[in-house]
Formats: structure tokens, sequence, C-alpha cells
């Protein structure tokens, strides 16, 4: 019996209701809602509509608004683009939000790099850990002091940013951040950074997509327990894990409380997660491209666009065909077809499923038994919902979930291998999986891609498809395979975890920078497509590839020497 209808049913009255009302990215008159941001935005000042909402105020909010209500009323409520761009000048500064910082614990040299049994690799791996520095800021405690004069959140310990437009901290960034600072010896910044997130928790109830108050509406990938999960194996600082424990656990109430849903299959019905956010109007950051890509739509199907297009910003994955479909549910190009409200997408519940996992060892190393079997039945309830809803035995592999079609997605996505990264599936049968995921990976060819893993097999223009490679998706397959222990699976890792390697050399030593995202189809190229240009920096990437070089070019790892060439590396790949 497949699913029942009942859930597109309740979403479509939840879209309904929510498009009888605004509702806005949060409470800001200027950063979030009204005639001042509309005003602005589409006035298309800037190239990257983010530029204006991360200015601060020269005024309190109060005093800013009543200077643009002059200005509206002098120019009779039509104001000119130079009339705007005088305005955004006289009441708005772009700098002296954050500050250089470098952190005391910063190691020029850590002890990994002794490991690396590589000259060039070696060389690779320091110049990434010279780079921490460039990216590590603190706020300005005048932030503190003024915060409605900014839409950067104040934040009481130093930060690592991702680089390039991004100038705040970002939710599931964070994680590869912290896997690279780790290996850097660098756990005073892993716990600072740590205990800021910690400080948005108490604040707001949970963490948002990053440290800016027009994010408020919306989170990102739930890798925090996980992050803790790093420090506390880095550490074993028990002292601070009780303290914030029940702080850790607070953040997964907000995911059970506000992304959770029950479906029936068969009979049974079972918990699961889906992105949802209940916002209806443009992202203040994209707010000229979102009413592009909306904004001619009937008014029900407008709010129902806006609402996708946060809720794929949430996903992460901002955005992709995985998101966008025909009327008959065939993958889709076309960006207003957004419909990410009716996925169950098999990334976030994996994810999930490790933080319920992950708090459960918590609640057990401070001897909470109690809470302790309260997170395993919870973990293993969603693993086994992942298993039973997700996992297609025709492909070997897990995929998102269609509610209203009631059939798993097809089509390779990285995030299919998500539970085998999460380690979300039955780990009695480890190897089984691994091999039946290491043919689907093979059977999509995806090894002949040489700058990377792509992050889907079609070309749609969005910057979370084909071409593109995106660091936290080669650690979501090469760990996932790794981890299965099949020999097949282990060697596909290895030799994807030295390509991509390859690959970011490459692109370091022709432009001596480090790329948000790169180009599958060209080792060392960065990526593109989306709303926004390149980035450079770059926090998960750098933190990727220190993992990566720890993980396969180290003393003892089982790779003994770097492959000279792409024959070199698909080696050992038949089956």
């Amino acid at each position: 019996m497949a699913i029942l209808i009942s859930i597109p049913i309740a979403i479509l009255l939840l879209y309904n209701y929510v498009a009888a009302e605004s509702i806005p990215s949060c409470d800001s008159q200027i950063y979030c809602q009204g005639k001042l941001l509309h005003t602005v935005q589409m006035a298309k000042l800037y190239q990257d509509s983010k530029t204006f909402v991360d200015m601060s105020q020269k005024n309190p909010p109060e005093v800013t608004l009543e200077k643009f209500n002059k200005l509206m009323k002098d120019t009779n409520d039509n104001p000119s683009k130079t009339d705007i761009k005088e305005f955004v000048e006289n009441n708005f500064e772009s700098s002296g939000e954050l500050v250089d910082w470098i952190p005391t614990d910063y190691k020029k040299h850590p002890k990994f790099l002794d490991r690396i049994n590589d000259l060039k690799v070696k060389q690779f791996a320091q110049n990434l850990i010279d780079i921490w520095p460039s990216l590590a800021r603190k706020v300005n405690s005048s932030v503190a002091d003024n915060q409605d004069q900014h839409s950067l959140i104040y934040l009481p310990n130093g930060l690592i940013i991702p680089g390039g437009r991004f100038k705040e901290i970002y939710y599931w960034d964070s994680y590869w951040i912290l896997k690279g600072l780790i290996l850097s010896e660098m756990t005073d910044t892993v716990r600072g950074i740590l205990e800021n997130f910690l400080s948005l928790i108490d604040k707001f109830g949970f963490i948002p997509n990053g440290s800016r108050v027009y994010y408020l509406n919306r989170s990102q990938p739930p890798l925090f327990a996980s992050m803790v999960g790093l420090y506390i194996d880095a550490t074993n600082d028990k002292a601070w894990l009780e303290k914030h424990v029940d702080t850790i656990e607070k953040e997964l109430h907000w995911w059970m409380n506000n992304r959770k849903f029950t479906i029936d299959k068969d009979g049974k019905d079972y918990e699961m997660y889906k992105y949802f956010v209940k916002s209806n109007t443009p992202r203040p950051e994209s707010y000229y491209e979102d009413v592009q890509t909306c904004g001619g739509l009937p008014d029900i199907q407008k709010s129902t666009c806006y609402i996708n297009m946060k809720s794929g910003a949430e996903s992460g994955w901002d955005y992709s065909t995985r998101w966008l479909f025909t009327k008959e549910g065939n993958p889709s190009t076309n960006l207003s077809m957004i419909d990410i409200t009716h996925v169950v997408p098999v990334d976030l519940n994996s994810y999930l499923c490790k933080a319920f996992e992950e708090l459960a060892r918590f609640y057990e190393l401070l001897g909470n038994t109690v809470k302790s079997s309260l997170w395993s039945q919870r973990h293993n309830a969603l693993k086994q919902a992942i298993q039973d809803v997700m996992y297609s035995n025709e492909d070997g592999i897990w995929m998102d979930y269609d509610l209203v079609r009631s059939k798993q997605r097809k089509g390779f996505y990285p995030s299919n291998f998500a539970p085998l990264w999460a380690d979300a599936y039955d780990l009695t049968k480890k190897e089984d999986y691994g091999l039946k995921a290491a043919y689907y990976y093979k059977q999509n060819r995806i090894q002949k891609y040489v700058g990377g893993i792509p992050t889907s097999l079609i070309n749609s223009g969005q910057q979370w498809d084909l071409p593109n490679a995106w660091p936290p998706l080669q650690d979501t397959i090469v760990l996932g395979l790794k981890k299965t222990g099949a020999r097949k699976a282990k060697k596909l890792a290895e030799n994807q975890a030295k390509r991509t390697i390859e690959a970011y050399m490459k692109g370091f030593e022709d432009t001596k920078e480090m790329f948000e995202k790169y180009d599958a189809l060209t080792p060392g190229g960065y990526g593109g497509g989306g709303e926004y240009t390149v980035q450079s920096g770059f926090g998960w990437t750098n933190g990727l590839a220190l993992h990566f070089i720890d993980q396969f070019y180290t003393e003892g790892r089982r790779p003994n020497r770097r492959p000279k060439n792409r024959q070199n590396i698909d080696s050992g790949i038949a089956a």
C-alpha cells in the first residue's frame, strides 16, 4: 500500500493558511520586511542583493525609517535610483561589524602534518593551515551595544567565516570547518564556535541558517550534535558537555516540533522530517532574485513559491533539480517549479538520525541512562523509517521520497549515500550495503568526473547540480563508502578522495585560492551557476581537504603515494 495522500492535503491546507497573511523573515522593518527593504532591493543598486541587508545603520531604526518616509513623501512615492542610492549611502555603512582576530590556539605546524607521506600534499596542507587566520573574526562589541542597527547577530566568541560574501557564521558549513580546526589542534577555537551556536539556541530556540537576523525564519542541515561529537572525541571534555547537553537537546526538540510529520506506509506510521519554512515573503538577502522567480505567479502560488525558496535555502541545496519538478513529477530546470516541501529528504533524516544517536551517547557518557535510552529509541525508529520508506532494493541505495506521487525520486544525488555517512542503517550488514552502494556509484559512472563528485547528473544552471562538486558531498560519498568496510567500496572511496584532493591542489596551484565549490568536469576549476559568483576562502573546503589528507595521505593509512594521473586513480575501480 502506498503512503496515504493525507500528507499533501495537510500541506496544501497549511499553504492556504500561510498565504492568507504575510509572514516575514524576521521582525525588523529594515532588514526583513516593509517598504524600505522592497524599495532598495528592487532598485538593484548592487549586483548582489545580500550587499544591502549586510549593511549596518548609522542611526537607530526609527530614525532610518523617518528619513525613508521623508524621502518617499518628497518624491511622491516614486524615488529615482539616484535618490535611493543617496539615501542608502547617507544612512547605511558596510564596515566595522567584524574585526580581525588571531585565534590564541593557532599553530603554524600542527602535528598531523608530520604524518603526511607525500611532500607535495604536505605543502598543500600547510597552505591550508596558513589560511585559518585570514578567515578568523570577532564580532565588534558595538554590535551588541546597538543590535537593532545591525543585521549581524552578536556572538561572544571568535569565529571562522566561510569567506567571500559570507561574512557571518553558517550552520552546516561549520561542521567541516570544525573537522579542519580539530586536525589543526585548535580545540579552544572549536569550543568557542560551539558556544556561539549555543548562544543562538539560548536566544532563539534553534540555530538559524546563519548569524544574521534575516535568517531567523529558517535553519540549515542539523549537524550541531555531530559537531559536538567531534569536539568530545577530540577532548573528552565531559564537564563542558554536562554544562551544555540540555541546550544541545533543545535544538533537536526544535526540529521535532517544527519539521516532523507522520506518514503511513503499509499500515505503519513513521515519524520523519522535511524542510518547511513557514514564511511566504522573498528572502531579504536574495530579494530581487526571488521576486523575479516568484513575483509573477498568482497570490497563493506566489506564497507557495516563496515558502519553497526559503525551504530550499534551509536544505543547504539552494537550488537543485532535486527540488524542481514538472506537474508530472519529472525534473525541471524552471526555478519557479520548486516544490521541496513535498519531498522527504534522505540526507535531512540521516543527519537527524545521527544527531539522535550522538545525543544518546552524550547522555550515556554523563550517566543519564533514562535520557540515553529515550534518544536511542528515537534514533532506532528514524533509522527504520529511513530504511522502510527510502531504500530502493532495485537500485541498492536510498532516495528522497515524493509525498505527492507516493514514490521514491529516482536520480543520482550524493545525498542518496547519506545513510552510509550517518550510520543510519543496519550496521550488521555494512559490507552488503557498501557493495551495493559502490555498484550504484559505478553504474552512474561517477569515477569519470575528474574534478570531483557532481551534485547531480543534470546541468540545470542551478549551483547544486552538474557540473558543481561541493565539499560536503564529497565527504558524504567518500566517508560513507569507506565506513562500510567493503573492500571495493573502500577502494572507490580512496580513489575518489585522491581525485578530489588532486583537483583542489591543481586549483590552488593555478589561482592560490580555495573555492566553495569546484567544477566536476575540470580538475581544479571552480564551480558556477546560481545567484552569485563563486566565492573563495573557503572554510568548508579547507576543512574537508584536511580531513581527506588525514584519512588518505598519512602514515598508517592504506594509500602510500599520491597518484600521478587519472589512469592511476581509476585503476582498481572495475568490479
